[in-house]
């Protein structure tokens, strides 16, 4: 008996749990727990999908706003620009 009321205390337990991490957005899904919480007459922000380019020295991939262009193509920092393009 003592058992069953222990697993059943560990169950509501890790419900609460859950519970909590999803109000914070810890679980990952941030942009529908927004959109479940927010009014229904709020204007919505819209979601801007954004290219990711490989940088021209090592390969990376970074969004397009935050990467630079050079003479040889697309590089992730300033170093990387500086440096140039691997073959």
């Amino acid at each position: 008996m003592r058992n069953i009321l222990l697993f059943i205390l560990v169950l509501i337990g890790i419900f609460y749990v859950r519970r909590a991490l999803r109000r914070t957005g810890k679980t990952g899904d941030r942009a529908a727990d927004e959109t479940r919480d927010a009014p229904a007459d709020a204007p919505r922000e819209e979601l801007v999908i954004e290219q990711m380019v490989p940088c021209a020295h090592c390969g990376l991939h970074v969004p397009e706003s935050e990467g630079l262009r050079g003479s040889g193509g697309f590089f992730c920092s300033e170093e990387h620009r500086r440096l140039g393009s691997r073959p």
